[in-house]
């Protein structure tokens, strides 16, 4: 299969993403680098990029290239940004990279990087429903998507970049409260002129990428009592957690900025003005909250390549949805029979329709039902007696992009107790416990799964449907099937036991075959061979004889 590095070389930071492209148009992501360079330093107000920023570039981008020939690539795809954009020898360096590392570098507009962010977070995040923002505060430039019903109806790209600002407008440490003034009202002013034209749209809803944006999610989650750590992906925090955060910034010195629990030091000469940009560009959205994204710039870059060169991708036409279509991605990744998880997925919401009521379910969690139901197997890849307890390791700790924290938390322990025994316990997956109102829709689900699991016990498809039914204080799972389903109805009956206790009642499981039409009996007898006549005369037989 095709490796790709996707690089971006930024004002700030260079990245790359190595990724393996797949038949059905995705892509798995191999490894990741990342160096500060800081091109932007001098260069956004100067106007030329210094010396020494474009050989620490150059060594940076020959160790990249370097990585992904380890891994196999064999395609390149390099953007530029602002710095080398608006830098008067941006031209040089390109050809310096050309030259001394072997690499083509594009450079691109303010709206072709804003593209490209959307791109990435649609990947990742369901960006369908709300009026939602896509925020990127870079080291030049910054970048504001407004998506609705997941298209991109606005790209702006600003120069609000937090190298620029910090060089403009900061001569002290910390900022001096009239410096501070004349950066919010410059931002402000930026902010009135892109969106002075087009309609007032409502997007409480705000996707943050970049390291600045992550990095100051991360402070206000650490001030809420909240401890992302590394996987800061779908972390979320209110809007005015993010103004309080830049309220108390503006105010600190560089050794009280270090000592704040989220900061990361690499950032801490720049954080002041990217914390005063988000408190910004959030107040003009009427943000009430934000929603960290680690995909962006690169991985819109593999996106683009590969639908440029693979058009009519089945599984991208097929599956719209973020969520599904990452759900899938883990299915083939881990090797999990497709064709059984199906069968037990659409088992297990027949169940789900008819049980909703007496379980008292709500509507999204038939979703988590279906998610957990297909990858309830990719515990298998790793050993087969425990492999209920592998899927749940393997659905929490991989990047199933597009859920809340919440949400893969429950599609894990869902798929970890679909084995027939036990009775869960919110703490049998070893971390934190569920919140009790999720809880309660967990474990019902879980013997939903746990029964269809038995329904579909010789992988056969033998179940056709199913029917519930409530008679004199007891439920009859009533089966429809083609072919012979007693393993189905003898497993079927041994997984039970939790769903009666949740019901209060017996849970019987018993079959019946599936009727046949007159068609098709029809079609039945003109398949079937012609008898042979007889030879000769037949032989009449008296009236008596036939009436007997």
């Amino acid at each position: 299969m095709t490796r790709i590095a996707a690089i971006d070389v930024g004002s700030n930071s260079i990245h790359m993403v190595v990724a393996e492209a797949r038949p059905d148009g995705q892509f798995l992501v191999l490894d990741r680098a990342k160096e500060m360079v800081l091109l932007g330093r001098r260069s956004l107000t100067t106007g030329r990029l210094t010396r020494a920023a474009m050989d620490h570039g150059i060594r940076a981008l020959g160790t990249f290239k370097s990585i992904a020939l380890r891994h196999g690539v064999t395609r390149f795809r390099a953007v530029a940004t602002s710095a080398v954009r608006e830098a008067g020898n941006g031209g040089e360096f390109i050809q310096r990279i050309y030259d001394e590392v072997g690499l083509r570098v594009r450079v691109i507009s303010g709206k072709d990087e804003a593209r490209l962010i959307f791109l990435g977070v649609s990947q990742v995040m369901d960006l369908g429903g709300e009026p939602t923002a896509i925020l990127d505060i870079g080291g030049g430039s910054v970048e504001v998507i407004v998506v609705e019903d997941g298209k991109a109806v606005d790209l702006h790209s600003l120069k609000l970049g937090v190298a620029r600002l910090t060089e403009v407008f900061f001569d002290s440490d910390p900022p001096r409260p009239r410096s501070v003034v004349k950066l919010v009202r410059y931002a402000e002013e930026q902010l009135d002129e892109a969106f002075s034209e087009g309609p007032k749209r409502k997007t409480r809803r705000v996707v943050v990428t970049s390291g600045t944006m992550t990095t100051l999610a991360s402070m206000a989650a650490h001030r809420l009592g909240v401890h992302p750590g590394t996987q800061v992906h779908g972390l979320e925090v209110p809007a005015a957690a993010i103004a309080q955060l830049a309220r108390d910034l503006r105010y600190a010195d560089r050794q009280e900025r270090l000592q704040m629990r989220g900061m990361d030091p690499k950032r801490v000469e720049l954080i002041v003005a990217g914390a005063l940009v988000a408190e910004a560009v959030l107040a003009r959205l009427k943000a009430r909250r934000v929603q960290v994204c680690t995909w962006a710039l690169r991985e819109g870059l593999l996106s683009d390549y590969i639908a440029r060169h693979a058009p009519g991708l089945e599984e991208s036409a097929r599956i719209v949805d973020a969520r599904r279509r990452n759900v899938m991605r883990l299915v083939r990744r881990f090797g999990s029979p497709l064709a059984h998880s199906e069968r037990v997925a659409r088992i297990s919401l027949r169940l789900f329709d008819q049980l909703k009521g007496p379980l008292s379910l709500r509507p999204e969690s038939r979703e988590w039902l279906e998610f957990a139901a297909l990858l309830h197997d990719v515990g298998h890849l790793i050993d087969h007696e425990d492999h209920h307890r592998h899927s749940y390791y393997l659905i929490v700790n991989s990047e199933l992009f597009g859920f809340r924290r919440e949400e893969v938390e429950a599609i894990g322990q869902i798929a970890l107790h679909h084995h027939r025994k036990g009775n869960p316990k919110p703490g049998d997956a070893g971390s934190e416990p569920l919140p009790p109102e999720t809880w309660r829709q967990v474990k019902p689900l879980a013997a939903i799964l746990r029964l269809a699991e038995g329904l579909e016990r010789s992988h056969y498809g033998a179940v056709r449907d199913i029917r519930v039914h409530e008679r004199r204080g007891r439920y009859v799972v009533e089966l429809q099937t083609q072919n012979d389903a007693a393993l189905e109805v003898w497993e079927g009956n041994r997984r039970t036991e939790l769903l009666g206790k949740l019901l209060q009642a017996e849970v019987v499981v018993r079959a019946s075959a599936v009727k046949r039409g007159r068609g098709a009996r029809r079609k039945e007898r003109q398949r079937a061979p012609a008898r042979p006549k007889k030879k000769g005369r037949r032989e009449r037989r008296p009236l008596k004889s036939l009436v007997r």
